[in-house]
C-alpha cells in the first residue's frame, strides 16, 4: 500500500525494481508493467529507475530475463514508437500478412519477425493489424499469437495486443484472475488498483461490469477485509 505515497513513474520502477530482485524472477509483474505502458510512460519509468538505483532498466531485463522473452522486453523499452491516431492501412496489411507469414503459415515460427512489429508500432497501428488479421485469416491475431508462442513470451504478446485493442478490459480481466478461486492475489490486486487509478480505473470500471455484471467494488469489497479493503476502496471510489 506504500505504493501509493509516490507518483506513477516511481510506483512502476518500485514494482518493476522487486520484480526483477526477487529470488524467483516475477514476470507477471515486470509484463503487466512494462507491456501495458505507454512509450513516453516507458521514458519516464527508464530514467527514475536510472536515478533511483544507478543502473539502466535494460540492465536488470538483460540479465534476469531470457530468451525471446528478454528480447521483446528489450526492444520494447528501447524503440521509439508513435503515440499518435494515424496509421498507414497498407502498411497495417502488410505487416499483417508477415505475422501470418511468420507465424501460422509456416512450419515454426520467426520469433524476430513479432518482436519487430510489437516493438515498433503503435498501439493504434497494433489495433488495425488484429482487424485486418481477422478480415484476411477468419480468427484474431490472439489467437495466433496463443497457437505459435507460449510462456511468458506469449504472455508480453499479449499484453502488448490487449493493451492496444482494449487496455480497459484487459486490467478488469486482471483484476478479475486476482479475485478467482481460492484466496485473493493481493499484490497483484493492489499494483492494478493502485498504479491504474489515475491513468483509466473509470473505464475499468465500466469493463469489468460489462465483462461479468458486477460491480468492481462489490467484488472488492466481498473478497478484502480491514485497513486493505478500506484502502482499495477509497482508491476506487464508486461503482461506476
Amino acid at each position: 500500500m506504500s505504493l501509493w505515497l509516490h507518483d506513477p513513474a516511481i510506483r512502476d520502477v518500485k514494482v518493476v525494481r522487486k520484480a526483477l530482485t526477487a529470488s524467483v524472477v516475477d514476470n507477471q509483474a515486470i509484463i503487466e508493467v512494462i507491456c501495458s505502458r505507454t512509450p513516453s510512460q516507458l521514458r519516464r519509468l527508464k530514467e527514475v529507475y536510472l536515478s533511483t538505483y544507478h543502473s539502466y532498466l535494460e540492465h536488470g531485463i538483460e540479465s534476469q530475463t531470457s530468451g525471446d522473452h528478454k528480447k521483446l522486453l528489450l526492444a520494447y523499452v528501447s524503440t521509439p514508437r508513435y503515440e499518435g491516431p494515424e496509421l498507414d492501412l497498407v502498411i497495417v496489411q502488410q505487416d499483417a500478412e508477415q505475422l501470418y507469414k511468420s507465424g501460422e503459415k509456416r512450419l515454426g515460427t520467426d520469433e524476430k519477425m513479432f518482436i519487430k512489429i510489437f516493438s515498433e508500432k503503435s498501439s493504434t497501428h497494433l489495433a488495425a493489424i488484429n482487424s485486418a488479421y481477422i478480415a484476411s485469416y477468419g480468427h484474431s491475431l490472439e489467437k495466433a499469437i496463443k497457437k505459435e508462442t507460449s510462456g511468458s513470451f506469449e504472455s508480453a504478446l499479449l499484453t502488448i495486443l490487449h493493451c492496444a485493442t482494449d487496455p480497459a478490459m484487459y486490467f478488469a480481466k486482471i483484476l478479475r484472475k486476482s479475485m478467482k478461486g481460492v484466496g485473493t492475489d493481493d499484490s497483484r490486486l493492489i499494483r492494478v488498483i493502485v498504479t491504474r487509478t489515475e491513468i483509466d480505473m473509470q473505464l475499468i470500471k465500466v469493463a469489468y461490469y460489462k465483462k461479468y455484471g458486477k460491480p468492481l467494488t462489490h467484488v472488492v469489497r466481498s473478497d478484502t477485509s480491514g485497513h486493505y479493503k478500506d484502502f482499495l476502496l477509497n482508491l476506487l471510489g464508486s461503482d461506476y
